[in-house]
């Protein structure tokens, strides 16, 4: 498996990965108005990488370089456990100029523990679209 960036080629593949995903993740939101198209909206200005294994697309992380922010961070919930959030997240943590960070929805709790098992540490509550999300910062350098 590798990490590398973006090609144009890879759209058709990750809308359909993120919409995937996101039904998997958010299973306490109605998620019947989520479409392909949320893909372009969600990552546009971001810099983004995918992990691909023999040239099948395994997910991706998109990163605000500016502000050193995790925006997304999917994985093809079909897959079982191998590696690509770690994989996809050292990607990214390797584009940080400074402390990295992210939001995640408190009720993502499969996510917050894979950040937690990564050194990544809870520093305020916010509320956002009256859902609560943790501001995580990654590990010190």
């Amino acid at each position: 498996m590798q990490t590398r960036p973006y090609r144009e080629a890879d759209r058709p593949f990750l809308r359909t990965l993120y919409l995937a995903a996101r039904k998997a993740a958010f299973t306490w939101r109605d998620t019947e108005d989520y479409r392909l198209e949320d893909f372009d909206r969600s990552t546009l200005g971001e810099d983004i990488w995918v992990a691909e294994d023999q040239g099948k697309l395994l997910g991706f992380v998109s990163i605000y370089r500016q502000d050193n922010f995790i925006h997304n961070l999917y994985v093809d919930p079909h897959l079982p456990p191998r590696g690509v959030g770690t994989a996809l997240l050292q990607a990214a943590e390797r584009t940080f100029t400074a402390t990295g960070s992210l939001k995640c929805l408190v009720k993502n709790e499969k996510a917050l523990a894979f950040y937690r098992k990564h050194g990544w540490q809870k520093i305020t509550t916010g509320n956002d679209g009256g859902e609560e999300y943790y501001l995580l910062h990654s590990p010190k350098k």
